[in-house]
């Protein structure tokens, strides 16, 4: 999965479509990602004890990596993700839009 904690995304697909917001987490294992504020979802929660009480929880859900578009820093547009090794060995991702590194 080329999307990680931490990347600025856009959602290409579905009732988010065209909103921003960072990775919060990655779960390689499902092909999803969290992403702060979006895919907002409600859950009924009962109340445990005195650490949490009852009622309507509004959580983020995952979004499958598919419908989710990394957005580039340097050249500010939604781009592809690629793979490469530099000279010294070191595998890195970079945009395939701008050619830039991304870490």
């Amino acid at each position: 999965m080329k999307i990680k904690k931490n990347d600025t995304i856009v959602v290409i697909a579905g009732k988010d479509r065209g909103k921003k917001g960072k990775v919060r987490r990655a779960i390689p294992k499902g092909e999803r990602v969290v992403v702060e504020g979006l895919n907002m979802i409600k859950r009924h929660s009962r109340a445990r004890r005195a650490a949490r009480q009852a009622g309507i929880v509004e959580l983020e859900a995952p979004l499958h990596v598919s419908n989710v578009m990394f957005m580039c820093e340097k050249c500010k547009k939604p781009a592809r993700v690629g793979v490469k090794a530099l000279e010294d060995g070191r595998k890195v991702r970079y945009c395939r839009a701008c050619q830039e590194v991304i870490d």
